[in-house]
């Protein structure tokens, strides 16, 4: 579902995601509106899904995490059940961060937190060849982030 958003509705979505931990009272100034207003804002913005969520964003290497892999799946079956069946279990696999079901040549592009190469020779031998269904998997290494972006334009 999408709703209308207004300037002041897109500042708003741009001041949050850019620090999320503002106070109502700190997002009501920057956005020239009263609190009260400004809450009635943002209590719609979140019902109507909008705003998914909060999170904290944490440093990768300051946790332990440095690495960044992007690993292609290729499932031996196309079929719901086998579909299904991967879906559940990747989602029960801590280090990948993301899961996507892509169009072209392989079915899921994961993105996986590694500590180093052992960390992710043990994943890949323990976790993601053993994965439901699982027929390819190609990997790769990313060697730094050029647009670390998290937030969405608007």
């Amino acid at each position: 579902m999408t709703i209308d958003l207004d300037r002041i509705d897109l500042e708003i979505l741009r001041r949050l995601q850019a620090d999320g931990r503002l106070s109502n009272a700190q997002l009501a100034e920057a956005v020239a509106l009263s609190p009260s207003a400004c809450l009635r804002r943002l209590q719609r913005l979140e019902g109507s899904g909008v705003i998914a969520g909060y999170t904290a964003l944490l440093n990768g290497a300051a946790i332990g995490r440095p690495g960044t892999v992007f690993i292609e799946v290729t499932l031996n079956s196309q079929g719901n059940a086998a579909l299904d069946a991967f879906e559940r279990a990747v989602a029960a696999c801590p280090q990948v961060l993301e899961c996507h079901m892509m169009s072209g040549d392989f079915d899921y592009l994961l993105r996986v937190a590694v500590a180093d190469m052992a960390d992710y020779e043990r994943l890949h031998r323990q976790q993601l060849t053993a994965l439901p269904h699982v027929a390819r998997v190609r990997t790769a290494f990313a060697m730094r982030a050029v647009v670390p972006r998290r937030g969405y334009p608007l």
